[in-house]
């Protein structure tokens, strides 16, 4: 068996699963309880009136 054959089957197999579980993580990390204010305050960094130079 080649290392073509042998990394077709694993994606295959279990290619789809290890990214349906990745996907899942990311959207259960976008989503979790408390992010709001985060997301907020990265929103509104570019509105921000003080600036450095």
């Amino acid at each position: 068996m080649s290392t073509y054959e042998t990394m077709r089957h694993f994606a295959d197999s279990w290619g789809l699963l290890v990214l349906a579980l990745i996907f899942l993580f990311v959207i259960a990390f976008v989503f979790r309880s408390g992010s709001q204010s985060q997301y907020d305050h990265a929103a509104r960094i570019p509105l921000d009136d003080d600036t450095k130079v």
